[in-house]
């Protein structure tokens, strides 16, 4: 779990292992009663085009108590508002899907982290004790949505006869990476708590360590050919077992390449794609055929995203190009229109913020041309009617482990096989201004581009 990452991280460098125990031990977490009246108001507040600046905007840590304050009253004025958003998308589907256990459950657990904030909304947090309950709170609230995706996922496939494909999609599009917002949010907050000063002072831990690259949960230094090597050597050992082979990587470009971004985003992101390479190469029986990754460092004097954006959309009638898509500038379910050009989704600096295109090329046999549309939906998998039944029942005898390799991230090994892997990558990707485009030749090997943008410049 990425708070539980964070978390730890963030203690082994600055302190702070007094607050663990606690966050786990979730002690008695006042609520308040969630009314209709209150999920109104608040969804009628219009969602906060959040930036990167603001993530960042606390300053390098160890934070002072002032600053960490600030961040609290920062996380707690923008959380309420996103919860009720969502408690309202979520009722304006059909209510036979709403009725669905699984469906029911995911609005439960809003209505419940939102009933944990509300005793705070209408006050400031002033003081560290009233901070280390807050942040309780946020622990609460990342540990309650932990297995949202795959609960969601057995509800719509339980309650797929009653909702279309394009429902789904455009539900879920909005619905995850909402919650990717959401949980960023908190898990920003929490980690800059454990390394404030403040409780670091307070924590019987009094190392002093060289200066961190982490700002929170973004990590300022991070070198994509890193994650790269460690996906390869996980999803490898899993093709050992399961297959008896491994494909090898060669890694190309610019590998000394660093950007600012999210760590346990591109590892879920890379492991979802390397997952599906593997297997291509290796079911395609071209193992010996190495699998080339190649780092591209963008120039920091253009505008990133249109140029690739203006690349992305290029194909020729030989190649098969499912390119990523814009994300929604409203949210569908309170009719929430945002500033021009903002989305829902957190934005990148003002300034220039150099990004890294990462190409994954592959030997794998390409996608057929009627699988190759159907790359983004979710649900859309290779697995038979009984075999879905099977996983919605329970009944299945479980995923293999190669499916569970990008449980992490995704929320469990219960969405193995459902059809999520690469649509929730997408979100990911895209989340940061990003992007994934897909081009295969179909007969001989698929190129993916996963293009990054980093967070920016930061002094």
């Amino acid at each position: 779990m990425l708070i539980l990452a964070a978390a730890r991280a963030a203690t082994r460098r600055h302190g702070g292992a007094h607050l663990v125990g606690r966050a786990n031990k979730k002690r008695g977490i006042q609520t308040a009663t969630v009314t209709d009246g209150a999920i109104q108001q608040l969804a009628s507040k219009p969602l906060h085009a959040l930036t990167l600046a603001d993530l960042c905007s606390h300053g390098r840590p160890p934070l002072s108590t002032e600053q960490l304050l600030k961040s609290a009253n920062f996380t707690l004025s923008i959380l309420p508002s996103r919860l009720a958003h969502r408690i309202q998308s979520l009722r304006a589907l059909p209510y036979i899907v709403v009725a669905n256990p699984n469906v029911s459950q995911i609005h439960n657990n809003y209505v419940h982290s939102l009933s944990t904030l509300l005793p705070y909304a209408e006050r400031h947090i002033e003081t560290l004790q009233d901070e280390i309950k807050f942040t309780e709170v946020m622990a609460d609230l990342v540990e309650t949505h932990s297995n949202t995706i795959a609960v969601l996922a057995r509800g719509f496939l339980e309650a797929r006869k009653y909702i279309s494909a394009e429902q789904i999609t455009r539900f879920l599009d909005e619905h995850l990476r909402a919650r990717i917002g959401t949980r960023l949010i908190a898990e920003q907050h929490i980690a800059l708590h454990f390394s404030s000063k403040a409780h670091a002072e307070l924590s019987d831990h009094h190392e002093t360590t060289e200066q961190s690259s982490y700002i929170g949960v973004i990590d300022t230094a991070l070198k994509p050919a890193e994650i790269i090597r460690r996906c390869e050597a996980t999803v490898g050992e899993i093709c050992e077992l399961k297959y008896g082979v491994r494909p090898t990587v060669v890694l190309s470009g610019d590998p000394e390449t660093t950007i600012a971004h999210i760590p346990m985003h591109l590892e879920y992101i890379l492991t979802e794609l390397l997952k599906n390479s593997f297997r291509a190469t290796i079911e395609a029986g071209m193992e010996k055929e190495p699998i080339d990754i190649t780092i591209a460092p963008a120039p920091e004097n253009e505008d990133w995203r249109a140029e690739q954006k203006r690349a992305m959309e290029k194909g020729s009638s030989a190649i098969n190009s499912v390119a990523d898509h814009d994300t929604s500038t409203a949210d569908a379910a309170s009719n929430t229109k945002l500033p021009p050009g903002a989305s829902a989704n957190i934005q990148p600096l003002d300034c220039s913020s150099p990004g890294v295109t990462i190409r994954i090329r592959d030997r794998g046999g390409g996608i057929s041309p009627e699988n190759h549309t159907k790359l983004w939906e979710y649900g859309f998998t290779t697995f038979n009617e009984d075999e879905i039944n099977d996983k919605t029942s329970g009944t299945d005898a479980g995923p293999s482990a190669l499916d569970m390799l990008s449980a992490g991230a995704a929320g469990g090994s219960s969405l193995a096989g459902l059809g999520y892997g690469l649509p929730l990558g997408r979100a990911y990707a895209g989340y940061f201004g990003g992007g994934i485009a897909v081009q295969s030749l179909f007969g001989w090997g698929t190129d993916v581009y996963l293009s990054l943008r980093g967070v920016g410049k930061i002094n």
